[in-house]
């Protein structure tokens, strides 16, 4: 290599360096941070705690309770929404039901005859509709407050099927007046319909049982989901209300609410069983809304956490890092885009070779992660060596898919951090149940392939380059990124796959 050549090429390899070295770090304290969670969950396991909560078989203590629906264009689900929630067990003089219908299709007349039916038979259910579509869901959990009866606001996405004991197992924690919001758990009635809907399960299976849980007892602060939880009204208008000005109002909220001091109650025990997006259309919808909504509420809230006085420094860490979370997809992109750089920057010349222990930092997050979501698979399937073995399968299967998918929710990321403004893209519900067979004929579905899916194409390519540059580099090879570079490849090559097939 030329003089020349050799003067230009190493500060930029320094400059890449640097970045590498920094993506690595920032993984490293996420995965710290994910086993401070888990140390309190296993500390949460070994300590029941008994609470005051209201005796629902007294009247007198029995609130008075709105159920709000907030629907979108939901033709598929809205039947079987309002069929579960007309079931749900509660005094009928003491709930109402607001289905907060912003639908521009056909789905409206369903709704009202829905509506219409079970009022007919004693329900108290209003069909409410707006004249524009403002503030999106926020907007619209807004104008069904301001008539809203109830003392507590419970509030059901389409896709939600809540069981017939729900308000019985969630509203008796409010008798403690410092809880706005009680939030439980997901489940997922289609986890085994194919490998997408397996990988979600798994990765939404972590959110609601280690980090939940673990968040919650440790004082931390916690998020309600957007849906399958209940919030008191005062809690709702004094933290001010929701806000349409960033993609996730739930996330929004729940820190302006524990900014004001609201505490957050986790029902690791209550399931709410709902339905997984099935193609990668509609993934890709949901992913981007919530990773692109998670960085607009850390702009949003970090300087607020930052200097509010009333936070220990531990909660501020983890709301930093909890506020972070979605752009540890853009740390995660960045290191795989310069691991091949710095596979020929360490075997060309051998002067930075000591810079690459630096790499054990990614095993070190790896293995975190890994026992993080061991504990997490353990509870909901159970132990023993056959479940280890697939959830060894399951957990390398979600981490090539979830490093395939870092393209399209870092685009997600850089926009949030940005500022630039969004629709709120509904994610297409499927009742497949009912509709499995015409699951392409969803009225709701994009058919047009995603911008970053070439790009994605791209980079599948890209890694397979870097698996064969390891058989080439330094004297006798280099196998050290050979792993991570096939994740990647097989990661970029499912989503790839997934999005031309859902375009076919």
């Amino acid at each position: 290599m030329s003089f020349e050549w050799v003067d230009v090429l190493a500060p930029l390899s320094i400059i890449l360096m640097i970045v590498y070295a920094l993506c690595l770090i920032l993984i490293f304290f996420y995965a710290l941070s994910q086993l401070s969670l888990l140390l309190n969950y296993l500390k949460q396991k070994n300590n029941a705690s008994q609470e005051s909560v209201f005796d629902l078989a007294n009247s007198n203590e029995t609130p008075f309770i709105t159920i709000q629906l907030p629907v979108y264009n939901e033709l598929y689900v809205i039947e079987r929404l309002l069929d579960y929630v007309s079931k749900i067990e509660y005094p009928k003089e003491k709930l109402e039901v607001q289905v907060l219908d912003d639908s521009t299709d056909e789905s409206v007349e369903i709704t009202s005859k829905k509506v219409a039916e079970l009022n007919a038979q004693g329900h108290n259910i209003i069909h409410v509709r707006r004249t524009t579509r403002k503030g999106f869901k926020a907007g619209a959990l807004k104008e069904g407050l301001k008539t809203a009866k109830g003392e507590y606001i419970a509030i059901f996405d389409a896709d939600f099927t809540p069981k017939k004991d729900w308000l019985l197992q969630t509203i008796p924690y409010f008798k403690n007046q410092k809880i706005g919001v009680v939030q439980t758990r997901w489940g997922h009635i289609n986890r085994d319909f194919s490998i997408l809907t397996k990988v979600q399960a798994f990765a939404l299976d972590m959110h609601f049982t280690l980090e939940q849980v673990g968040r919650n007892y440790g004082g931390h602060f916690m998020n309600f989901n957007g849906t399958a939880g209940v919030w008191r009204k005062t809690c709702i208008e004094d933290a001010g209300n929701w806000e349409g000005d960033t993609l996730t109002e739930d996330l929004d909220l729940s820190y302006r609410a524990q900014l004001k001091g609201w505490k957050f109650k986790y029902l690791e025990d209550v399931v709410t069983p709902a339905e997984l997006p099935v193609v990668m259309s509609a993934i890709r919808s949901q992913q981007f809304r919530w990773n692109k909504g998670g960085a607009e509420n850390f702009q949003k809230m970090i300087r607020k956490v930052c200097v509010e006085p009333n936070l220990g420094i531990k909660t501020r860490l983890h709301a930093i890092m909890h506020l972070l979370n979605s752009s540890m997809f853009l740390s995660v992109l960045m290191v795989a885009i310069l691991s091949i750089p710095m596979l020929y920057i360490k075997n060309v010349g051998g002067q930075h070779a000591w810079f690459f222990n630096v790499t054990s930092l990614f095993i070190i997050s790896t293995i975190i992660f890994f026992i993080c979501y061991w504990f997490t698979y353990k509870r909901i399937h159970g132990g023993g060596f056959f479940n280890f073995i697939e959830f060894i399968k399951r957990f390398v299967t979600f981490y090539a898919i979830a490093m395939g998918f870092s393209v399209h929710n870092a685009t997600a990321v850089i926009e949030g951090h940005r500022g630039k403004r969004s629709e709120f893209v509904r994610t297409p519900k499927f009742n497949i149940a009912k509709f499995k067979d015409n699951l392409k004929k969803n009225k709701y579905l994009q058919k047009n392939i995603s911008k970053n899916t070439l790009l994605e194409g791209f980079l599948m390519l890209y890694f397979l380059f870097g698996m064969t540059s390891a058989f080439f580099v330094g004297q006798t090879g280099d196998f050290g990124l050979f792993p991570f570079h096939l994740l990647l490849f097989i990661g970029f090559g499912v989503v790839t796959y997934s999005s031309v097939k859902n375009r076919i």
